[in-house]
């Protein structure tokens, strides 16, 4: 058992074996990471992944992992919609001098892959080397290095005032999802400045909860209790909500001096 959900552990013992004969000799891992890895996943999470490979795919090896990823969404089932992930060389992968080297990449509901950095970030690699989930091939910690905490931190500290403006451009502020997942990156982000750690979504509101100032409890108990009615094109957010967030950001960002 990789998950708690049956439907799930099948779809990834599949992927791996398919991914596997794609790459052959290059193939050199399969892992879980994200919410899954750090014991939080439910069925309002993606399931993260990592292939790791000597080399880059290229060729006819990526022209067939396209063709693969095109077809997977196209099953029958729940998970077969809701698998993210990188195909990672180990060079890159190791440590933080492969920083901003692309991966090829497929993005949450998609079925095209692209070249993107989007997994290749400390918080990837922190959580490989601490909860990764081994799918085939050797231990994630032979392939990634510690994370240093001071790294994570400056990494975070950076990130904080960047958080509001990065969400914009792909997400609507007029949808419930994404003031939650607003309030909820800002968590991650200070817990990852506080501890050179990173935690789920629901640990890391937790912690905030416990840790930041009480005023903004109701703000993170609306985001907690709310998770269950999951992403809703037709949801906007609840009357004030939105307003909080703003002002959570601002409370958040100051914490980057």
């Amino acid at each position: 058992m990789f998950t708690r959900f049956a439907e799930l552990d099948t779809l990834l013992t599949g992927f791996t074996r398919a991914v596997r004969d794609i790459l052959g000799d290059t193939f050199v891992g399969a892992y879980v990471q994200g919410s899954f890895a750090l014991g939080a996943g439910d069925v309002h999470s993606d399931c993260d992944f990592i292939v790791a490979t000597t080399e880059l795919p290229q060729g006819e090896a990526e022209s067939q992992l396209r063709r693969l990823h095109d077809e997977i969404p196209t099953r029958p089932g729940f998970w077969t919609q809701h698998v993210e992930g990188s195909y990672a060389d180990t060079a890159s992968l190791r440590g933080i001098d492969g920083l901003g080297v692309p991966w090829l990449f497929c993005d949450h509901g998609h079925r095209q892959l692209i070249w993107d950095t989007h997994c290749n970030s400390l918080h990837t690699r922190w959580i490989l080397r601490n909860h990764g989930i081994t799918l085939a091939g050797p231990p994630i910690a032979d392939l990634v290095d510690e994370v240093p905490p001071d790294a994570l931190r400056e990494a975070m500290r950076a990130e904080l005032p960047e958080v509001l403006r990065s969400i914009g451009p792909w997400a609507s502020f007029d949808l419930a999802w994404t003031q939650r997942y607003t309030v909820t990156t800002y968590c991650r982000v200070l817990y990852s400045l506080a501890t050179g750690k990173v935690a789920s979504k629901r640990g890391a509101l937790e912690w905030a909860y416990r840790n930041l100032e009480p005023t903004w409890r109701p703000l993170l108990t609306q985001v907690m209790d709310d998770r269950g009615r999951g992403w809703d094109p037709d949801d906007p957010p609840r009357p004030g909500s939105l307003d909080a967030t703003y002002a959570f950001a601002v409370y958040a960002e100051s914490f980057a001096d």
